[in-house]
């Protein structure tokens, strides 16, 4: 099973600066468009507070489509942040909607994930679920990037690996969890993107 999350970085920081009427219309606006910017079939299981937990089941996207989606949302993520700034551009704290706000996006594999249906939703669980979030928490320096763990990074040839697919140098790295162990990602600096 494929798992996505995009993540919105400086969330924390925008709550505490911001008023409650401008965070509950600018978060929830961002999330909205990740989940409608999704165009690969990556199905939601849970919409975190400043994050969207998707899933895929079965054979994995092309790599360079599966990039192509990441690029995607973060995109749309952006024209949508432009879009909320100048909508709410008399409200107080609307210039710190673009200087606050961010997008990370982990990206994580795993055939020994389940799922179960608690109401009308999908829960996933089992340890690499917690591996995915788990990832979200690391020593990347900068705030904007699309993180590759290993485990998914092996359901792909080596060959796939085409630097044409990229927009910036691919770096690597690892932290080591607690309860986990080391884990090891590979990773590229999305806010690159901006520039082109």
């Amino acid at each position: 099973m494929l798992i996505c999350i995009p993540d919105i970085s400086g969330f924390t920081q925008f709550m505490s600066e911001t008023d409650n009427e401008l965070n509950s219309k600018v978060i929830p606006s961002l999330l909205n468009e990740i989940i409608y910017s999704n165009e690969i079939g990556l199905r939601v299981s849970e919409i975190e507070g400043d994050a969207v937990l998707f899933y895929k089941r079965g054979e994995l996207p092309k790599l360079k489509d599966l990039i192509r989606q990441c690029k995607y949302f973060y995109t749309q993520f952006y024209k949508q942040l432009r879009k909320l700034e100048i909508k709410h551009q008399h409200k107080s704290g609307s210039k710190s909607i673009p200087k606050t706000l961010g997008l990370k996006i982990i990206l994580h594999y795993s055939e020994e994930i389940d799922s179960v249906q608690i109401g009308k939703h999908i829960k996933l669980i089992g340890e690499d679920v917690i591996v995915a979030h788990r990832l979200l928490k690391n020593d990347i320096k900068t705030d904007e990037y699309l993180l590759f763990s290993s485990n998914l990074l092996d359901e792909y040839n080596t060959k796939d690996l085409d630097s044409k697919l990229y927009w910036d140098d691919i770096k690597k790295g690892k932290d080591v969890y607690e309860h986990i162990g080391e884990i090891k990602y590979t990773y590229i600096d999305l806010t690159t993107l901006l520039d082109t």
